[in-house]
C-alpha cells in the first residue's frame, strides 16, 4: 500500500481494512491478522499496528478475544455507517476536486446525471 503524507499512516490502513470489509474480501466474524503480522503486511511499525486495532475496537470495528485474535465486528449496524460515512467521504472529495477545477454545482449535477444515466 502506498501512503499519503496528508493523513496519518493508521488511518490509512484502517480505511483500507474498512474498504475490504465493505467489499466482501473481509467478511463479518473473520478473524484478522496479529498485531505483528499487519504491521509486516503493511510494512508499519508494530506500535502503529497495535494502534490501528485499538482505533478499530473504539469504533466498534472490531473486537479482540484475550489468547484468540482480534475479529471483525459482526454488527449489521456497524457495517450500514462504514458504508454511509465511506460513501459521504468519497462525494465530498470528489465534489471538491471538482469545485478546484472551476466547475459549478451544475455542472458537476449534469457530470453525474450523465454518469449514471450510462450505467
Amino acid at each position: 500500500m502506498e501512503f499519503q503524507n496528508n493523513k496519518p499512516i493508521y488511518l490509512q490502513v484502517i480505511d483500507d481494512i474498512k474498504s475490504k470489509i465493505l467489499s466482501g474480501e473481509i467478511r463479518p466474524g473473520d478473524k484478522l491478522p496479529s498485531s505483528r503480522e499487519l504491521a509486516e503486511l503493511y510494512e508499519v511499525n508494530p506500535n502503529t499496528a497495535s494502534r490501528i486495532y485499538s482505533e478499530m475496537e473504539r469504533e466498534g470495528i472490531a473486537y479482540t478475544r484475550r489468547g484468540i485474535g482480534t475479529f471483525v465486528s459482526e454488527s449489521a449496524e456497524q457495517f450500514d455507517s462504514i458504508r454511509e460515512e465511506t460513501v459521504i467521504e468519497e462525494t465530498r472529495s470528489y465534489v471538491r476536486k471538482l469545485k478546484a477545477l472551476g466547475l459549478s454545482d451544475k455542472e458537476i449535477l449534469g457530470l453525474v446525471e450523465a454518469f449514471l444515466k450510462e450505467g
